[in-house]
């Protein structure tokens, strides 16, 4: 089948090399513009422009598809089928139109829960234990369309979004191959959403990622994991922002007020929402490389009863 691939990360460049893979023609691949990257502000092109341009597939990357030049060029392509991963902008309906059978989304949740720009990490931070891959037709709302297939994932008790991140780019691959067989055949179904059901998974801020302390210490390690490892999970320190790469809940209560540090040997236990204990294992404090919390307590000791506030 023809087809115009879109998107960006590492994430889309599984199901863009699985698409290769199974024999799709692959006209033409839409990426999100270079950026600006580390502390040198250095252009880098995204993983998925790298990849196609080492398979020898043209690469286009407009600022905006709503120009009438960028739909007349990709209405050039003479796609069949438009197939949408991580690409990270909202196609206006006509593009939706273009191909002859239309636009597909692979989408990391399972709608309608977890619409929007960042379901992988959300689900992580609401506590769900299961989450999946949604491929869908795309129509002009954001992630409404009426869905294809779904495949559902459990998520480990420990698993960081990092690690599903990788985990879900293979089962979206997979998926989206699979599904495409079906539209060709003349097997692929269409179920519409429920609304009633709809969840929302917002852009991450940085702000987000600051510890409540007042949440109990299941809400805040599933924070740590869900925040990893954009924007991170992290607290401030006499100013200094410590950023918390690991942590677990300790299996005792406290009464102890939240925020309160009631542990500092070889470990630091802090009392959490609803007499919940959270131990920090690894910490990345500001000016420094990510260490286990021994480390940081051998070069710091911070007292029992010291109060970690929420600036």
């Amino acid at each position: 089948m023809r087809i115009v691939f879109m998107g960006t990360p590492d994430y889309s460049v599984k199901t863009l090399e699985a698409l290769l893979k199974a024999g799709h023609e692959i006209v033409g691949v839409y990426a999100q513009p270079d950026k600006p990257v580390g502390r040198k502000r250095i252009l880098t092109p995204p993983p998925v422009k790298v990849y196609a341009e080492e398979k020898g597939i043209p690469v286009f990357q407009p600022n905006t598809l709503k120009d009438d030049a960028v739909f007349e060029e990709l209405k050039s392509l003479a796609p069949e089928l438009i197939v949408v991963v991580a690409y990270g902008k909202i196609l206006p309906e006509r593009i939706l139109n273009i191909a002859k059978y239309g636009c597909i989304n692979g989408h990391a949740s399972i709608l309608p829960k977890y619409r929007g720009a960042s379901p992988i990490q959300w689900c992580i931070v609401q506590g769900e234990t299961e989450t999946g891959v949604t491929i869908m037709y795309m129509d002009k709302g954001m992630d409404t369309g009426d869905i294809i297939e779904i495949e559902r994932v459990k998520i480990g008790d420990d698993e960081t979004a990092d690690e599903l991140f990788d985990r879900l780019s293979y089962v979206s691959a997979d998926l989206t191959v699979a599904t495409i067989e079906k539209i060709a055949n003349g097997t692929a179904k269409r179920t519409k959403q429920d609304e009633s059901k709809a969840t929302y998974a917002p852009i991450l801020t940085k702000d987000m990622a600051q510890i409540d302390f007042t949440k109990t210490a299941w809400e805040v390690k599933n924070a740590v994991r869900g925040f990893n490892s954009w924007p991170c999970a992290y607290f401030f320190l006499d100013g200094k922002r410590v950023k918390v790469l690991k942590a677990d809940v300790e299996n005792i209560t406290t009464n102890k007020e939240c925020g309160t540090v009631i542990c500092c040997d070889n470990k630091l236990l802090i009392a959490c929402g609803e007499g919940t204990v959270l131990s920090l294992l690894e910490v990345q404090p500001e000016g420094s490389k990510a260490m286990n919390i021994a480390t940081m307590l051998n070069g710091r000791k911070i007292p029992v009863g010291t109060k970690i506030e929420r600036v």
